[in-house]
């Protein structure tokens, strides 16, 4: 695991900052909170494997801490994974197997391979090691940084928004903490509009590294709830313009959840002028598919 650093940008408004996550091994912020799942774990469980279910980083993130400590990964991912990053997870060490045409039919199954053969499955969000694992990034900014204003982080299910934003809300309570969501699949902001964890459909998004519902249950909806200052939704015209800024402006290579920050910022710069931001870019891992997809619609 890395510690990344943060850089000065030429977008406009304010003193924008990126928190390079980006370029953490695997690509993603998810090396963090599986890294110290595992950490945690008594040997002899670590020893006979761990499971995850994922279509992407969560379990390239996974399968290389796995490696690293001299374990294995068994990664379920549905068949419609994209290719490229299933490719990602074998590449860290991990061992794919695919079940059914959707994620919670592909989680049902690592949970029922896990719980038969007495293995450990590792939550891409929903268990307290992980969520801390995640906030080590706030530790890094506070280190990093004498002083900003605010932080804009991605929403999916909540993992690095709850483990950030805790560590930060402790140590810098006058820090702004900025939920960003794509529009087309935001699970966690209407849940927190209701009060509840909600089972919601999704539209299809660039932001695919945050998309999807959230386990009725998950530890971070009440943390997301303590910790956000502001939340902002985008759309996927926002997203796909971040990406484009990002990419050709700024040569930084990020995937469409990591845009969502930037893409946030700018629909609400106004609000943020003459303070100091970060964005925080979460991640690298975006398909050939859509880099054309993003780099044409402009062209």
């Amino acid at each position: 695991m890395r510690l990344t650093p943060v850089g000065s940008s030429q977008i406009p408004g304010g003193d924008v900052l990126l928190k390079h996550e980006n370029h953490q091994r695997t690509g993603s912020f998810k090396l963090r909170g599986a890294f110290n799942r595992m950490l945690v774990m008594p040997e002899s469980e670590r020893a006979r494997g761990v499971v995850a279910a994922s279509t992407g980083n969560h379990g390239a993130a996974v399968a290389c801490a796995a490696r690293e400590l001299g374990t294995t990964a068994t990664i379920f991912a549905p068949t419609i994974a994209d290719v490229s990053k299933l490719r990602n997870i074998e590449g860290h060490g991990g061992t794919i197997v695919q079940a059914g045409d959707d994620c919670v039919i592909a989680e049902a199954a690592a949970r029922d391979h896990a719980a038969t053969h007495g293995l450990v499955y590792v939550s891409p969000y929903n268990d307290p090691a992980v969520v801390a694992g995640q906030a080590t990034l706030g530790v890094e900014l506070d280190r990093q940084l004498d002083q900003f204003d605010a932080v804009f982080i991605s929403m999916g299910g909540g993992g690095l928004l709850g483990g950030v934003g805790g560590y930060l809300k402790a140590c810098r309570p006058e820090v702004e903490v900025v939920a960003c969501s794509p529009a087309n699949s935001c699970v966690m902001h209407q849940s927190i509009d209701a009060g509840r964890v909600l089972d919601l459909p999704s539209l299809p998004t660039l932001s695919d590294g945050t998309a999807g519902g959230v386990e009725a249950d998950t530890i971070t909806f009440d943390l997301c709830r303590r910790v956000i200052d502001h939340r902002i939704l985008v759309s996927e015209s926002q997203i796909a313009e971040a990406m484009r800024i990002l990419l050709v402006e700024h040569h930084t290579m990020v995937e469409g959840a990591a845009a969502v920050t930037l893409a946030a910022y700018l629909a609400e710069a106004d609000r943020y002028r003459d303070r100091r931001v970060v964005l925080v870019l979460c991640g690298a891992n975006a398909s050939q598919p859509v880099l054309h997809e993003v780099l044409g619609a402009h062209e």
